[in-house]
């Protein structure tokens, strides 16, 4: 036995100490050590290892500086673990590693000699086998840790994670020779980008197409990676990118036909049917999705089938798709077919994600997205991050770029492993991505490879980028391509001669340009087909009535306590006053959460999965909710609509983190992904929606138009003006109106809970017929008030009302000289005035329905009032702000048929959305209403910030 083997690292000190003990007096130390002391022969400097006597005290200073050499051999051991990837040749234009001092011998007070005199047994590592010493060992290390790779994991907390990645690094068995890569395939590979790289470059000069050379493997890398999905039984990768390098991954990867590309860069005349109710403008190539069925091979877990790649289409919003692909793995790794909560599969489907060096740690939607991926409810098994990195941002350096070593740096704080790989380095890449693929299998968590590369030409094909960047775009000009130096090597091995390498290119050369040649002068779109054309009024003859006998059923099981569960007092209460508000079908004891929570019981019961997130959606920001109880002894949860016997779908209600551009991305990918799938998102306060704005404009709201995509997002915004402030008033409504084009969503400003009750249904029951996002405009005082509460015959017979008319009987319609038009809550503020009753001259309809517009039936609404002299339109909001800017010409179009003047009732044009005063909030609400009913001048009318137009 050798010391070394039992005490190694720090304890050979405490060893020799005690060792020095022994020599001196034997029994001085415990009979267990004694004992190990006589059966110990020293190694090196000494006695031999085998055949020698006991040491003698004399030998004692020598077994004292074995012990610090194997201390400092040790620490130095550890730091090329750490650190290797600092002195690694990760960069293909030969610029030098930072390196570190701490893995010098120097440092670390050792020699050649010394490190040569000791066992390589020190070095506890896989990569020592079969060495002579130690020095030998340490050599083999740094060719680990130095050499084209940088391995960056030791800031994982877990030592499990952090072994598993060394034994991986240091054994080298998914790298040759142990796990041979195939060149002659790699070639090929890079045969076929460069190629369409250079035929685009030479026939369309100046186009672009924002080429992918200089990470050219990036291509042979993700078809590495789905080779191992394939083998390991995965059924669907998502893989998203921005536009760098994206046409070759959609041709080399996703096996598009290069036809499709070369037509958009002829640009044909297209020749297209339009429609006048569905939009189809398409978008650049370099933007466009692509979906690849690959054939399951079986070898591996002997599953079989077809794995679906898709490649979801993306912005120029660079990051912005990241938590779409999320969205999309979640969605198709989730079965909600039976009742209850959800079950996830992390096996089944896998997200890849492409990111540029710059954006990566520039754009904030990543850390949100990286810190969803642990998250019960936004987990997907673990994802494929690469970062194609080109040391350049537009014409930034990374020096202008980030405070950051690495551009992955942001990656550390959620413990994700890093590898560094030279991009003109092809084993090293792919056994970058066999490592990665394994540790996400093992530990179903992220992993990142940061490709080092550089970009052959300017941000696009027709930028000069020697204008701020000479010096290194004279190295990249004269530097080969990853092609080149690869054929040469296979050349000089002989697995490829150099004339079937030439061949390789040319061949691909020669297939592009046939086919060029081929291309038609005009042809149809062929995507336009992307679009679904919805069924004729799909959503107006939704039914959306539920059964009154049903809805009985379904509360007393919403109302079941589970057995020996603790309720919350308060919550107990709340609930029992439900017991008997069905009782009598004509009373209005519906409040808002009820009518909610009958609304997704009802869905559930006719078979459609809800997917709900939000910002302590659970509870609800104003408390009203509770659609997940809590235990007040065990702590337990129970969620009552997973529960229900009536349920025939899955129900999953989370509350996401603190984000609203990733979650919402995250939403918009999981519809997309899983249409038959109610899913629904909601703030807790409307203009927190704000904080999303790039995935509104970018995929909401023209997903359909661009890409063909179908989404069927809900979004919940409480909205009213209150006395909160600015920051707690609005949900933005006039942002999603300026943005309605070409019926591309709902958008609905309810005020009674059978209303949310018929439009939630509704959207429930056309998510295939006519799937669009609904924005509902939610309140947040209102959700106790008893105007807003509804009866059972309300929700178990008609439907959504998109006008809803004052109720004035025909004798009192003929009185009407003033008619008003509101949405939302100040409608309820009308109904609640004193001036109410004292104001019959003055009838009051409700637009909840915004977009798309109810034309017809505000005309018929409006005709009802043969006597009227004015129509109004009033809301709470500024001049600026709020619905006035797009309902003004359609009621400008109804008020000149009828011959009548339009007027505006609202608060003056503002650059903030409402007061930072409550009591200057209620003076301004109080003339709003006064001024609305009076119609003439009101006391400090000039004075307050309200504004009256006349004639408008």
């Amino acid at each position: 036995m050798k010391m070394e083997d039992v005490f190694h690292g720090p304890n050979s000190a405490v060893i020799a100490e005690l060792y020095d003990r022994y020599t001196s007096d034997p029994s001085a130390v415990e009979p267990e050590v004694r004992a190990f002391f006589e059966a110990w022969k020293p190694y090196g400097n000494g006695a031999a290892e085998n055949g020698a006597s006991a040491p003698s005290p004399s030998g004692a200073g020598r077994t004292a500086q074995d012990a610090e050499s194997t201390v400092a051999v040790t620490n130095l051991a550890q730091a090329i673990r750490l650190n290797g990837h600092l002195a690694a040749k990760i960069d293909p234009l030969g610029n030098p590693p930072a390196g570190d001092s701490l893995l010098s011998l120097e440092f670390h007070g050792l020699t050649e000699g010394r490190i040569s005199s000791l066992p390589p047994s020190i070095v506890k590592s896989p990569a020592a086998e079969g060495c002579a010493n130690a020095a030998e060992a340490i050599d083999r290390l740094r060719r680990v840790y130095c050499s084209f790779s940088g391995y960056d994991f030791q800031h994982i907390y877990y030592s499990g994670e952090r072994l598993w990645m060394m034994n991986a690094v240091e054994s080298g068995k998914f790298r040759s020779p142990a796990l041979p890569v195939n060149l002659r395939s790699v070639l090929e590979q890079l045969s076929a980008v460069e190629a369409l790289e250079r035929f685009l470059h030479k026939v369309f000069p100046g186009k672009f197409r924002f080429s992918i050379e200089g990470v050219d493997m990036l291509v042979p890398m993700l078809n590495e990676f789905t080779y191992l999905a394939s083998e390991a039984g995965v059924y669907h990768i998502t893989l998203g990118m921005a536009h760098r390098g994206r046409l070759n991954v959609m041709h080399n990867v996703m096996d598009k036909p290069c036809e499709q590309s070369l037509l958009k860069f002829k640009d044909p005349v297209y020749e297209r049917d339009f429609r006048d109710d569905m939009g189809w403008t398409g978008d650049v190539k370099y933007h466009e999705g692509a979906v690849k069925p690959l054939q399951m091979n079986g070898n591996g877990s002997g599953a079989e089938g077809v794995l679906e790649i898709v490649l979801a289409p993306n912005p120029s919003h660079l990051e912005s798709v990241n938590p779409v692909i999320q969205g999309m793995a979640r969605g198709a790794g989730t079965d909600s077919s039976s009742a209850g909560e959800p079950k996830f599969d992390p096996m089944y489907s896998i997200p890849v994600v492409v990111h540029g060096d710059a954006a990566f740690p520039g754009q904030g939607i990543n850390a949100e997205t990286l810190n969803m991926s642990l998250i019960p409810g936004y987990g997907t098994g673990g994802t494929l991050h690469i970062i194609t990195n080109n040391q350049l941002g537009y014409t930034t350096l990374p020096a202008d770029g980030r405070s950051t070593l690495y551009s992955s740096d942001v990656v550390k704080g959620f413990e994700v492993p890093v590898i560094h790989v030279n991009a003109d380095e092809p084993e090293a890449c792919i056994e970058a991505v066999r490592i990665a693929f394994a540790y996400m299998r093992e530990f179903r968590k992220d992993f990142l490879i940061d490709l080092v590369g550089y970009r052959r030409h300017g941000h696009n094909e027709g930028d000069e980028p020697a204008f701020t960047q000479p010096l290194l775009y004279k190295n990249v000009r004269n530097h080969p391509t990853v092609r080149e130096k690869l054929a040469a090597r296979c050349a000089s091995e002989g697995v490829v001669e150099e004339s079937g390498a030439r061949e390789m290119f040319d061949e691909r050369m020669e297939r592009l340009t046939e086919i060029y040649e081929s291309l038609p002068d005009a042809a149809e779109d062929s995507e336009r087909g992307l679009i679904v054309v919805p069924e004729k009024r799909a959503a107006a003859n939704a039914k959306t009535a539920f059964p009154a006998a049903k809805l009985r059923e379904i509360n007393d099981a919403l109302l079941t306590l589970p057995e020996g569960f603790s309720m919350n007092s308060k919550i107990l209460k709340s609930r029992e006053k439900r017991r008997d508000a069905l009782k009598d079908p004509k009373a209005l004891s519906i409040d808002w959460a009820m009518g909610e929570e009958l609304s997704y019981a009802s869905i559930l019961a006719d078979g459609v999965p809800i997917r709900f997130t939000g910002q302590d959606c659970q509870r609800g920001t104003f408390s009203h909710r509770h659609a997940v109880w809590h235990d007040e002894v065990t702590g337990r949860q129970y969620a009552p609509l997973q529960e229900i016997p009536q349920a025939k779908a899955g129900f999953e209600i989370i509350n996401s983190p603190l984000t609203e551009n990733a979650c919402i991305g995250f939403e918009y990918g999981y519809s997309i992904q899983k249409p038959e799938t109610l899913v629904i998102w909601e703030a807790q306060y409307g203009d927190f929606i704000n904080g999303a704005q790039p995935l509104i404009d970018e995929y909401m709201v023209s997903g359909r138009s661009k890409w063909g995509q179908h989404p069927s997002l809900v979004l919940l915004l409480p909205h009213a003006y209150e006395g909160q402030g600015p920051d707690h008033s609005s949900g933005r409504l006039e942002r999603f109106l300026n943005m309605a084009a070409e019926k591309n969503i709902r958008v609905v400003n309810c005020t009674s809970s059978a209303q949310f009750f018929h439009v939630m249904r509704r959207q429930a029951a056309v998510l295939k017929t006519d799937p669009l996002p609904l924005v509902i405009m939610t309140p947040k005082g209102l959700l106790r008030n008893p105007l807003v509460s509804s009866s059972l015959n309300q929700l178990s017979s008609g439907g959504f009302m998109p006008v809803i008319d004052d109720p004035v009987k025909a004798a009192g319609a003929k009185k009407v000289e003033r008619v008003i038009l509101c949405s939302g809550k100040v409608a309820v503020d009308m109904e609640m005035s004193d001036l109410r009753k004292s104001s019959p001259k003055v009838a009051v309809i409700r637009v909840e329905q915004l977009y798309y517009p109810p034309v017809e039936e505000i005309e018929a609404a409006v005709g009802r009032y043969k006597g009227a002299k004015e129509i109004v339109w009033l809301q709470e909001e500024p001049v600026n702000m709020g619905a006035w800017d797009f309902i003004n010409p359609i009621l400008r179009r109804i008020a000149r048929a009828r011959k009548l003047p339009l007027h505006l009732i609202a608060r003056k044009r503002n650059s903030s959305p409402a007061e930072g005063s409550l009591s200057m909030h209620k003076v301004n609400q109080a003339i709003l209403v006064e001024q609305a009913f009076s119609g003439g001048d009101v006391p400090n009318l000039e004075k307050s910030g309200v504004l009256l137009e006349r004639d408008v």
